[in-house]
């Protein structure tokens, strides 16, 4: 929870990674009027918006912004966030990407891209296909299931593959948000785009 809102937007992503990969890709874009901060994990959304509400400056807001992953189900992950919003009596967006309501407007931003399951990792991978040495992640997975027959969970796929290309650089002990500061993610990659649309229009 923010002590204060220090601006007149605010954008909210699930944990730590997230508010530095958000707060890099805002610098690149030279915004700097959005206050960036978590809500500590997909659980609790509905109690931080609940106690957001009652935060002195929170009647200011001209903006709000709510980010998470869609892990299996875009639709679900999308309704329960407005379920979450409904519930405080914010403006409810009618889909993904879209801006709902005055002083403050509301979106909800899905991560990947509002449809496919995924998170925010698959975005920052999705990025950078055409590095070559996403081969050699992919190949990395295949030797481990031919040799030592094991895969990690189907939910932690994504971030297993970050991690590993990670590895793969000259400072190999990043994680996703140190990475966002340290310009290892394309912002002019195709993916981007439409979430970058989304910040603009805040």
């Amino acid at each position: 929870m923010p002590l204060t809102i220090t601006e007149k937007k605010l954008l909210l992503g699930e944990g730590k990674d997230e508010v530095r990969f958000f707060n890099a890709l805002l610098a690149h874009l030279g915004i700097s009027d959005i206050q960036v901060t978590d809500y500590g994990g997909k659980t609790r959304l509905k109690d931080y918006l609940e106690a957001l509400a009652q935060t002195p400056g929170f009647g200011g807001l001209a903006s709000l912004a709510i980010t998470r992953d869609s892990d299996t189900d875009a639709a679900a992950t999308f309704a329960s966030v407005r379920d979450a919003l409904a519930n405080v009596a914010l403006p409810v967006p009618s889909s993904h990407g879209q801006l709902a309501g005055t002083n403050p407007k509301v979106g909800v931003w899905i991560l990947p891209d509002g449809n496919s399951p995924g998170m925010l990792e698959d975005l920052c991978m999705a990025s950078v296909q055409t590095d070559l040495a996403v081969s050699c992640v992919d190949e990395y997975f295949q030797c481990v299931q031919n040799r030592a027959a094991r895969q990690p969970n189907h939910a932690a796929k994504a971030k297993a593959r970050l991690h590993v290309w990670l590895a793969s650089q000259i400072e190999p002990d990043k994680r996703l948000g140190e990475a966002a500061e340290k310009g290892y993610w394309p912002w002019n990659a195709t993916v981007f785009q439409p979430l970058i649309q989304f910040l603009q229009a805040l």
